[in-house]
């Protein structure tokens, strides 16, 4: 009543709804009072939109009557087929009961379906079983022929039959062993076969990479042969999940020996590659990386352009056989790591390893782009044995440049001491050829090291410079061992001078050829503390500076008597010292022009010096007095014709240095002057102007230059002396100091103002 009640309000509403909207709409139409005249237009417009409203209700009723009486009726049927099945599901009840004594009583009929089920597999094969015996000495001789696919397929057909049989007899009777040993020794020859052919089989694969070239098609029938027995193993392991039954030798997984019989070839031709030993040839290590390199580079070409065409994709043959590959190799080159390589031979294998294997004339090659990676291939030796063998070859290498480097410097001493001189270079300056030797083998060892990594090449640089530091130290100690055992007799050896020069320019060259090997094996920021050159250089420069002293020393001992001859009265009688010292000189300067260039010009800067330091020594020596301002002025005139004479000469000699030759000889001329001036009233003041171009001039040397005058005074000589020591004359920031190291002989003030 209530729902009844609901529904009414509901079409209650919905009426008064459209009553709403209907008057909505006529007030909508008639807004104006011209559209009053068509009122009756609207209406019938209206009335036709209704009927056709009306029209299409009628029908959506009548199409849903349709419906729901169309699914009654559906409803009506499928009760009635309900009503049937249950009625068929109580009489199949029915009946399976009254039958079950029935099946019980078939037993008897079911076992005899199935022995009649092997009788006629047994009357199937009956042919086959007969015919065992003929179809095994045929397919024993396919193969001996190498018919390997003929065989084969007889092959299979004996293994069918001995399978098929033996399958029934174990679904008959699993437990009947008897049986089945009686069919299996029957068929013993299939196994038999089977073992001989895959003898075959495994034949073609080892030498699969000559046979590829000469009989493509029998590798190919080996793919084959190996392709149906693995879709036979499939099978039977497919059919064992409903049976249970696996036939004998199943599976044979012929795929997997394959691969496992090429791994086993791959590995022994890589082992066999090895011709020769240490004993028989010293670089069989080299030889025997370059065979394998040439076999292995062969082998996967052939591999990649003839073998993948033999093999089904699926295979990935040439991805196996690079692996294959690469796994020995890295087997091989370890076995190679742990045997006790010499240092060549650890820069051979390393070599090989870290470059030949990756470069273009292996791995790298394009003939086997793109299929193999060189980025992807995982290294042959694990990082630690490549530390391993580095160490080891460094420890080596040390040992090595040591003993290199001592017979390197022993071979050249034993040259200081023949009679002939010393080569010279292509601009005629003297050498020997120790420096060639020590970075000949230097540059060797970087050459070695850099094929291998940049670090080893700078680990052996660092080495070379270390050792060479070690090296100069013993060079400087028997180069000063040689100047010894010269002064000890100065007639041996002959050629002392010139390979004492040879030593000198040595230095030169050394200098030189650190510097150009820094700069060919070293980044300039790779350069640290351990490669500074300063220390060798100090160490060359001392050893070039003691050989210029040992050779001006040998020119001041030829010297010695004539400048004794200076400032005594020989000299002033007219000796011709000085001409023989220069004469000396210039002839020691001719040798000395072998000198290369940066040692020469110190050189000679030095022997200027010292010649002058040596006549002002005899000056100071007081081994002449002068008597009269006549012998003064006489012996003052000569002093200064004899520093010109040593001017000329020392400009001749520094001509190409642009050297100040004339300081030095300067100091002997304004000695002269204080030894010329004949006012004694005016010696201090020339004294002083002395004293203050020479600010190391001392007492004594003042007195013995008053000493040689043989004029002054006792008085005048105090008033200078005390004059002098109230006020030190201030040096010149470019004065280089030459009385210092004139000492005069000792003589007490007392002696000097007498």
């Amino acid at each position: 009543m209530c729902r009844d009640s609901a529904c009414f309000l509901t079409m209650k509403e919905t009426d008064l709804e459209a009553v709403a909207t209907a008057v909505q709409r006529v007030a909508g139409m008639l807004q104006r009072p011209d559209q009053l005249d068509k009122v009756e237009q609207y209406r019938r417009r209206e009335a036709r939109k209704k009927a056709s409203v009306e029209a299409r209700l009628k029908a959506a009723i009548q199409s849903q009557l349709d419906g729901v009486r169309t699914g009654l009726s559906q409803l009506h049927n499928a009760l009635n087929d309900v009503k049937d099945i249950q009625q068929s599901l109580a009489d199949v009840s029915k009946d399976w009961r009254q039958s079950i004594n029935t099946i019980e009583s078939l037993k008897d009929v079911k076992d005899a379906v199935v022995q009649h089920s092997q009788l006629a597999a047994a009357v199937e094969n009956l042919k086959n079983i007969f015919s065992v015996p003929e179809i095994v000495r045929e397919t024993q001789d396919l193969i001996e022929q190498g018919a390997l696919l003929q065989a084969h397929r007889k092959l299979m057909d004996l293994e069918c039959s001995r399978d098929g049989l033996m399958c029934e007899q174990y679904r008959m009777d699993s437990g009947n062993k008897r049986d089945m040993t009686l069919i299996h020794d029957y068929f013993g020859s299939t196994q038999m076969l089977s073992d001989e052919l895959a003898k075959q089989l495994w034949m073609v694969l080892q030498r699969s990479l000559v046979t590829v070239r000469r009989d493509p098609t029998l590798l190919v029938s080996v793919v084959r042969i190996i392709e149906r027995e693995e879709k036979i193993d499939r099978r039977i392991l497919d059919r064992k999940k409903q049976t249970g039954f696996v036939p004998p030798g199943r599976p044979k997984n012929w795929r997997e020996k394959m691969f496992t019989i090429l791994d086993r070839t791959v590995t022994t031709r890589i082992e066999g590659t090895q011709a020769d030993t240490r004993e028989s040839d010293k670089m069989w290590l080299v030889r025997h990386l370059e065979i394998i390199r040439k076999y292995v580079l062969d082998d996967l070409i052939i591999a990649k352009n003839l073998m993948v065409q033999c093999f089904p994709p699926h295979y990935e043959i040439f991805k196996n056989l690079l692996s294959m590959y690469h796994q020995a190799l890295s087997t091989r080159m370890q076995d190679l790591a742990s045997e006790d390589l010499e240092a060549n031979e650890i820069v051979s294998l390393l070599t090989w390893v870290l470059n030949t294997y990756t470069s273009a004339e292996m791995m790298g090659n394009v003939e086997l782009a793109p299929e193999v990676d060189v980025s992807a291939l995982e290294p042959l030796l694990s990082s630690n044995v490549v530390s391993e063998l580095l160490d080891t070859y460094m420890s080596t290498l040390t040992s090595n440049i040591i003993a290199w480097l001592r017979k390197a410097l022993e071979t050249d001493k034993k040259d200081w001491s023949k009679e002939t001189e010393p080569e010279a270079d292509q601009d005629g300056y003297y050498q020997t050829t120790l420096p060639a030797i020590v970075f000949q083998m230097f540059e060797q060892n970087l050459q070695v090291a850099a094929q291998i990594s940049e670090d080893l090449k700078t680990k052996v640089l660092i080495l070379c410079l270390q050792q060479m530091n070690s090296f100069l130290s013993r060079y400087k100690d028997e180069a000063q061992l040689y100047k010894e055992e010269h002064l000890r007799n100065r007639q041996h050896p002959h050629c002392y001078v010139q390979y004492m020069i040879a030593i000198i320019n040595n230095c030169q060259t050394f200098k030189e050829s650190i510097v150009s090997l820094k700069r060919k094996y070293l980044k300039p920021e790779e350069e640290g503390p351990c490669l500074s050159q300063s220390s060798m250089d100090g160490i060359l420069d001392a050893i070039a500076k003691e050989g210029c002293s040992s050779l001006l020393e040998e020119v001041f001992l030829d010297l010695e008597q004539h400048l004794n001859e200076l400032m005594t009265k020989k000299w002033l009688l007219g000796s011709n010292a000085v001409d023989i010292i220069c004469v000396t000189v210039e002839d020691y300067f001719n040798d000395f022009a072998k000198i290369k260039k940066p040692y020469k010009k110190r050189m000679t800067a030095e022997a200027h010096r010292r010649v002058v330091v040596e006549y002002l020594r005899a000056v100071m020596q007081k081994r002449i007095s002068f008597r009269s301002a006549e012998e003064r002025k006489e012996g003052a005139e000569k002093m200064v014709r004899e520093a010109e004479q040593l001017r000329f000469l020392f400009r001749k000699l520094a001509s190409g240095f642009g050297e100040d030759a004339d300081g030095h000889c300067d100091t002997i001329v304004a000695v002269a002057e204080v030894i010329k001036l004949t006012d004694p009233s005016l010696l201090y003041l020339e004294v002083s102007t002395l004293v203050s171009k020479y600010p190391d001039i001392r007492d004594d040397h003042i007195g013995a230059l008053l000493a040689v005058r043989g004029d002054a005074s006792r008085d005048m000589k105090q008033t200078i002396m005390e004059t002098l020591e109230q006020g030190p004359m201030q040096a010149s920031p470019n004065y280089v100091p030459i009385f210092r190291e004139i000492v005069v002989p000792s003589l007490n003030v007392a002696k000097l103002l007498k």
